[in-house]
Formats: structure tokens, sequence, C-alpha cells
């Protein structure tokens, strides 16, 4: 229910970033903005995610926060990095720590206490991109189809959380035993479009993202079947979803001179 309710949440997210863009595009109807302007830009994004590849067999849905930094140029292209943190409630790997659960079902902390086992994804995607801004309108030139690739690192990994109590056989050192860590060469994709007023708060892009990683296993052995081998062969990890960002602005001391960064 939990990948269900962020769903909801993005798509009202874009339909709000619709509605400004549009009511932003009426307004500067009367202020045209024909020149386009060098600019640092830094951004925050939120993003949904869904998986593919070797990764859809791991996790399911994803989650994705992050921010970016970078220069826009007069002709429009910009060049940035990028860094985005993964996480996700959806791990599908079945018995995962049956081998510590007890015949009740339950897995005792070092008192002897049932513990409180979550099970979630985390990981990491970090780029260094090149893109462009292409103006829709000769009357904003800052504003367009934005579009942007990269490449970088990304990683990914199994997390779990036992909260306050303390599980012997899950902490520490322990824990790689099982916490799938893949790591690898990462590659990034967008289009979408962009909005940038002169003078105004609501900044905005939005669009489709692809992630793909070229990847490997980095542990020798999993405790839940440490009868299989590990693969040690290149995966291909996907991730395709929907992202939402706001360029940050900056306002300078003169009334009508704006940037971003």
């Amino acid at each position: 229910m939990l990948h269900k309710k962020s769903v909801i949440l993005t798509v009202r997210l874009y339909i709000l970033f619709i509605g400004l863009s549009l009511g932003q595009i009426y307004a500067q109807s009367f202020s045209i903005d024909t020149t386009s302007e060098s600019k640092v830009l830094a951004s925050v994004h939120y993003g949904t995610g869904w998986t593919g590849g070797d990764l859809v067999n791991r996790y399911g849905y994803i989650n994705l926060v992050g921010f970016s930094a970078g220069f826009k140029l007069m002709n429009n292209w910009f060049f940035q990095s990028d860094a985005s943190f993964l996480f996700g409630s959806q791990v599908k790997i079945p018995g995962l720590l049956d081998g510590i659960t007890d015949s009740y079902g339950n897995i005792t902390d070092v008192n002897g206490d049932p513990a409180a086992v979550n099970i979630v994804s985390r990981g990491v995607s970090a780029n260094l991109q090149v893109g462009k801004i292409i103006p829709l309108s000769k009357f904003q030139r800052n504003s367009g189809l934005m579009v942007h690739a990269g490449a970088g690192y990304l990683n990914h990994r199994i997390k779990i959380e036992t909260q306050t109590q303390v599980v012997p056989m899950i902490e520490l050192g322990y824990k790689k035993g099982y916490d799938r860590l893949t790591t690898g060469v990462g590659l990034m994709q967008f289009i979408g479009y962009a909005h940038m007023a002169r003078s105004s708060f609501y900044n905005l892009y939005g669009g489709i993202y692809c992630i793909e990683g070229l990847t490997k296993e980095r542990r020798t052995i999993y405790f839940d079947q440490p009868d299989v081998p590990v693969s040690t062969k290149i995966r291909l990890d996907i991730i395709v979803g929907l992202k939402l960002g706001w360029f940050i602005p900056f306002y300078s001391t003169q009334k009508d001179n704006y940037y971003e960064y």
C-alpha cells in the first residue's frame, strides 16, 4: 500500500507542476523573455521508480530523492552533477531470514524477546550529466523541453533494520551475509519539461527518467543460501520512473537581476 500512496503523491505533484507551469506561462505572456541566460543551476528532486532487468527479481517499487548542481550556458546547453538516494520497502527474496527464525516465526533479540525486523532496499545513484533545454517558444528562451544524459556510479543493497533491539545474528559484520551489496557503472537519461522564469519562485522541471546499471555482486557468500555460489556475472539493473524537481532560486540586490544555483 505504501508504494501506491507514493505513486498517488507523485501524480498529484505532477498535476500541480503542470498547473503552475501553465499559470506561469500565461503570466509571462506579459513579461516576454527572449534572451537565453547563462546561470548556475541547483535543484532538489523526488521521483518514483519501477524496476526492470535483473533488478526486478530483487526489488519492487523504489523512491528516489536527491539534488543536482551545475551550470547552464547562454546556448542552453548545461552540465551538472546529480546524486540520488534510493529507498523502498519491497524486497523480493523469500526466506531471507528463515535461518534465524524459530518454529513460531519469530526472530529473537539478545534478551530472548521477539524482535521487530524490517527488510528494506537502499541505494545511491550519482552521475555527471550533459543536457540541453530546447525552447518551445521564442518568447521564453530559458524554458522548454529538457533532455540530458550522464554516467557515473550505482549501488544498491538490502538493509535489515532492528530499531533499538539487538539481534546478534544480524548485527555488525553479519549483516553483510544478507545485504546483497551490488555496485557498478550507472547510466542515466531524462526527458521532460523545464520552466525557468526570471523572477519567479516556481522554477520547476518534470519528466521521465531511466537509470541503467552494469553492476556486480560484491559479497562472496550469502548466509541464507551458503551452498549456492554467488554469481560473478555482470548484471543489468534498470529503474524507470517519473521525476519532479525544483530549481532553487536566488535573487540579487538589483530588482531585475535574477539568477539560480
